[in-house]
């Protein structure tokens, strides 16, 4: 049997990451459909062991690894299933898989050049070892092809699934809206544009909730645009939730919005959308790949032109009754079962 180790790095961070979530997502999904012609190791520090079961196999993943690691010829393919990862098999003998999410810091204000520039050369660097790439969009290869030399390698483009499903609860957050509300999610970065949406509560009664780590500089410039629009008492930063929470957030949004300049996928679009909900997103980056004709777009971040898009947006959605249809199909068409079944097939390709 051929024996494939799916590179967890990602597991040893905090949850509200959200290649924690990819990682986590592929990770449970792939020992739930393990076919009989591979043997999956997940890779991770010890401490994450059984975060998938007990069903399948773990191997420790230590700091010192990075430098060199004994035995890694046992393994037939090393998938990296992260941009970041420091690890690597150390011999010519297996198959080495690297998973491209992004290249989003080139997009960050927080990034100085100097540290673009080295993240970049380490990406870049990683690429060159690989035997195979994949992608999380069409995106996330185009950005790759621009801004580095992929070398004609063999790639896949592998979308993720949604993380949420029928078994996910939903449970009462700390913070509960009174008013109808718009709802967003994500790290409080530069990157996710955040400080454009409180035009939208101009002339309307909505609150805007945003969830998410908030320990960034970059909360001072929301805050700011809350207040140059008068609306500062309506724009909630509740800070990182649980998915449970998230869940709720959703179901009992008014909207959801998402103007991020930087996404390799765009998975809160692609959840809110499994509840049904209108989404307002950036036409930017991967995200018309996810919303496909079911959602909204602002193609300018001007506030005029977005509240033109959201208010039209909302009339229409609130006319036609199966638009909610339209975008639960949408949302349908992505799948963690397809997306490792896929994974497994590329697996296949390079034995």
């Amino acid at each position: 049997m051929n024996k494939v180790l799916i590179d967890m790095y990602k597991l040893r961070g905090e949850s509200y990451n959200g290649l924690y979530q990819f990682c986590y997502h592929l990770g449970l999904h792939m020992a739930k459909a393990q076919p009989p012609d591979l043997d999956l190791v997940m890779y991770m520090p010890k401490e994450r062991f059984g975060i998938f079961g007990n069903d399948v196999e773990y191997a420790m993943q230590r700091s010192r690894d990075k430098y060199y690691r004994f035995n890694t010829k046992q393994f037939d393919i090393w998938h990296v299933a992260t941009t970041i990862s420091w690890y690597r098999p150390f011999n010519s003998h297996t198959k080495n898989i690297l998973t491209v999410h992004d290249l989003n810091f080139l997009e960050q204000e927080e990034f100085s050049a100097a540290s673009r520039k080295r993240y970049l050369r380490l990406t870049q660097k990683r690429v060159n070892r690989a035997d195979y790439l994949t992608f999380i969009s069409h995106f996330a290869y185009e950005q790759a092809k621009r801004y580095m030399n992929i070398e004609n390698k063999p790639y896949e483009i592998i979308y993720n699934g949604t993380n949420i499903t029928a078994s996910n609860g939903a449970i009462e957050p700390a913070y509960i809206s009174t008013r109808p509300y718009l709802f967003s999610i994500g790290q409080l970065h530069s990157r996710k544009n955040f400080h454009v949406l409180p035009a939208l509560l101009v002339d309307n009664d909505y609150e805007l909730v945003i969830a998410g780590m908030k320990n960034f500089s970059y909360v001072e410039k929301i805050v700011e645009e809350a207040k140059r629009h008068g609306v500062e008492d309506r724009v909630k930063l509740v800070g990182p939730v649980s998915d449970e929470e998230k869940n709720w957030y959703y179901q009992h949004c008014h909207a959801f919005v998402f103007p991020s300049k930087a996404e390799g996928f765009g998975l809160p679009v692609l959840e809110a959308m499994h509840f049904g909900k209108p989404v307002f997103i950036s036409l930017a980056t991967s995200l018309p790949e996810i919303g496909g004709t079911a959602a909204y777009y602002f193609n300018d971040f001007s506030p005029e032109a977005m509240r033109s898009v959201f208010e039209k947006g909302m009339n229409e959605f609130v006319s036609n009754p199966v638009k909610a249809v339209e975008i639960k199909a949408q949302a349908a068409k992505f799948s963690w079962e397809k997306a490792v079944q896929e994974y497994f097939a590329v697996y296949r390709k390079l034995l």
